[in-house]
């Protein structure tokens, strides 16, 4: 096992970035008014299970249906550029239709709030950079922050407000961004080359 501080950090960043725990309190805040009790640790553990499963057979599949990771990257530096542009301005440019359940534990919150196509995208693009155990760490990391605000949603939005929810937003915004253009220009050399 070659753990990399660097890299695992990078992942953890990108991550946590994408899934935006953070910046989904209202969501949060609204899902436990509307369906009552959420069961944190579970929707945590399921939405990790659900990107490590897709981490490791998400590869597989591309390659089933002819898609190399080096593509696979190039287009989910596409979806991270345009999340990073909602968090940013403010804009949403995909919206799911709602549905009503009973249960909103695993579904949206687990999935496709917290393991969803941005961060199932995100992990293909990464284990074209990175080391596929440091981001298996960097997805525990991400589980365990996941769990903590789910348990906490409402005092952290009660002590953050709305402002301080939008700056967070903003800033990994910037960053994700930056993170994108980076994901979309080495990927693009392999794929050029």
């Amino acid at each position: 096992m070659n753990f990399n501080v660097n890299e695992i950090l990078t992942a953890f960043m990108v991550l946590f970035a994408v899934i935006d725990i953070v910046g989904n309190i209202p969501i949060v805040i609204d899902l436990r008014k509307k369906f009552g009790h959420i069961q944190s640790e579970k929707a945590a553990i399921i939405a990790g299970f659900i990107m490590i499963l897709f981490l490791f057979v998400g590869q597989r599949l591309l390659s089933l249906i002819g898609i190399d990771v080096h593509s696979f990257a190039v287009a989910g530096s596409f979806i991270l550029f345009f999340i990073a542009l909602e968090m940013i301005l403010g804009i949403t440019l995909y919206k799911d239709e709602e549905e009503e359940t009973i249960n909103a534990t695993v579904f949206p919150l687990a999935f496709p709030l917290i393991a969803g196509p941005g961060s199932l995208t995100t992990l293909l693009s990464l284990r074209a950079e990175f080391l596929i155990e440091n981001i298996i760490v960097a997805v525990l990391l991400n589980v365990v922050v996941i769990y903590v605000v789910l348990k906490s949603s409402g005092k952290i939005g009660n002590f953050i407000g709305q402002n301080g929810i939008a700056i967070i937003r903003k800033v990994f915004g910037v960053i994700l961004l930056a993170i994108a253009v980076k994901l979309f220009a080495a990927n693009i050399k392999l794929l050029l080359s």
